[in-house]
């Protein structure tokens, strides 16, 4: 039994003291093999001519009562719609990016919870979404695409928050620089 009890021991330290570099490692992994094409297909749904000019989904996605009482016509909505698409439009792709890429990765993460609470926010009171769809925690079924799949993704973006982006990352690569940058043998005399 004691044999049994050190080989636990030993194998779950071993992964233990993995932990802080897989950890944030594998939720990169899993944002990028899970919502970073989500989000892109949808940033794509957006662009019209290109990437300063909204396509009218996009007004439909990001403001979908506004553009409706504006009788579809982007001019009616105001000085701030355009810019409040193309924010959304554009942190929709800059910031699964950053995530993936490890870069700014706490910020990005924050920028990339925010934007799911807005998301959610439009997809509920926007478009109307209700019911099955939103679902409800602790109501037996895991498979609402609102609360349940949000929460999910809400999980792994506040890991990254609190963990940062991991070793292989781009923030690790430039921490590595700064620190060769400031040891004293790099330093001029």
């Amino acid at each position: 039994m004691r044999a049994l009890i050190s080989l636990h021991d030993r194998v779950f330290g071993a992964l233990e003291s993995a932990a802080p570099m897989l950890i944030p490692t594998l939720a990169r992994v899993v944002f990028a093999g899970t919502l970073l094409v989500y989000y892109w297909n949808s940033v794509l749904t957006k662009w019209g001519a290109g990437p300063f000019s909204p396509d009218l989904g996009a007004y439909i996605q990001i403001l979908p009562r506004a553009f409706e009482e504006a009788g579809f016509d982007p001019s009616q909505l105001g000085p701030l719609a355009t810019p409040i698409v193309l924010l959304g439009t554009w942190a929709e792709f800059i910031l699964p990016v950053l995530v993936v890429l490890g870069l700014f990765t706490r910020i990005a993460a924050l920028g990339m919870i925010g934007f799911v609470i807005v998301q959610t926010w439009v997809d509920i009171v926007g478009h109307g979404v209700a019911g099955e769809t939103i679902g409800a925690w602790f109501d037996n079924s895991p498979s609402a695409d609102i609360v349940d799949q949000r929460a999910f993704w809400l999980f792994l973006l506040i890991v990254l928050v609190l963990r940062g982006a991991g070793p292989l990352s781009v923030d690790a690569l430039a921490g590595r620089y700064r620190s060769a940058d400031l040891t004293p043998a790099s330093q001029p005399r």
